[in-house]
């Protein structure tokens, strides 16, 4: 068995965290974000010998640099660089030649405790040539709907239905359990999606597809409300999979503080992130905030619901609500943003 993890998209959507960081790597609480994909493939790494292939397209070698081997704990992960975009399906048709067995697929966005064990055995048992994982939301319209049958067998896709449409409330949770011949569909050398491209392939195929819906926690990070999101989650406990006492070390206003920047005195930090080597002046207020490394907020500076890049410098007695500042953005003394 081998794991595939789509890590080659440019993070568009995440803009302007991701002009000079990739996505996998933004930080969660700290942690590059592709860490957190890899702890769900090691329930499945039993025997020691399973390999993670890694896609990547947009500034790979950024992404390398943050797989450091004493983090990696065992995992073996092989990363593959296309030399032109070939869009999610095609990104798997290019790794076809590595593939011998079942693959599981995860998007480079998705934020999940899932235990993939059970959905591993399920997909086994159906003889499935292709599991969904399915997560049920209240408001499909921004997602890929997918309609099941009574035995949990894939009826119909539907990309963004507009209402109406369709009355399923599963969607695509960018989780896929696939096998060999599922891959042999896509040609090659060409861009092909996932959504557009296979999917409708595979309904005509007549290949054996199944829907496996999860209750666990799931959140798209690919936008820059929803990575703030993801930061306050994973710190106050809310994925099973990284319980209270696992999460990073709490202040007692629900923060965490990398170890190497300096507070002054009088600064107040609440429900909010703060990367190492930031540097917080007198009187500065941060609350509900990511501040990534580098940072130096001056005296005075309010700092509400925002996520700064790295390297940012915000002015003395500035307010800024609500707002998303790319790396090494420059704030001006009492400016007001939001």
């Amino acid at each position: 068995m081998q794991t595939l993890i789509l890590a080659g998209g440019k993070g568009t959507r995440l803009r302007p965290l991701t002009l000079h960081t990739p996505k996998p790597v933004v930080p969660i609480a700290n942690r590059p974000f592709i860490y957190y994909q890899l702890d769900l493939l090691r329930p499945l790494d039993v025997t020691g010998t399973m390999e993670v292939l890694l896609s990547l397209s947009y500034q790979p070698r950024k992404i390398e640099e943050a797989l450091h081997h004493e983090a990696l704990a065992g995992l073996v992960v092989s990363p593959v660089v296309e030399r032109q975009p070939l869009g999610t399906a095609g990104a798997m048709r290019h790794v076809r030649s590595r593939v011998t067995g079942t693959l599981i697929v995860l998007n480079g966005d998705i934020l999940t405790d899932i235990d993939l064990r059970p959905v591993l055995q399920r997909h086994q048992m159906r003889r499935a040539a292709a599991t969904l994982v399915l997560v049920n939301v209240a408001d499909t319209r921004a997602y890929g709907v997918v309609e099941l049958d009574a035995e949990g067998r894939i009826r119909q896709f539907h990309e963004k239905p507009a209402p109406g449409v369709t009355t399923a409330t599963s969607i695509n949770a960018g989780i896929y359990l696939l096998e060999p011949e599922v891959l042999d569909l896509i040609p090659e050398g060409c861009e092909y999606s996932f959504e557009y491209d296979l999917f409708p392939r595979l309904l005509a195929s007549g290949l054996p597809l199944y829907g496996d819906i999860t209750d666990a926690y799931w959140l798209d990070i690919g936008t820059p409300e929803r990575y703030r999101q993801a930061n306050t989650d994973v710190l106050h406990g809310r994925l099973r999979r990284y319980p209270p006492e696992s999460s990073p070390a709490l202040t007692d206003d629900g923060s965490v503080i990398a170890p190497e920047s300096t507070l002054k005195g009088g600064v107040s930090v609440v429900r909010s992130v703060i990367g190492a080597n930031c540097y917080l002046e007198d009187g500065v207020h941060v609350v509900d905030s990511v501040v990534m490394a580098g940072s130096r907020i001056a005296e005075g500076a309010v700092v509400r619901a925002s996520v700064l890049g790295r390297g940012v410098h915000v002015g003395s007695n500035s307010v800024l609500h609500n707002v998303v500042l790319g790396d090494k953005s420059v704030v001006t003394d009492f400016s007001r943003l939001g």
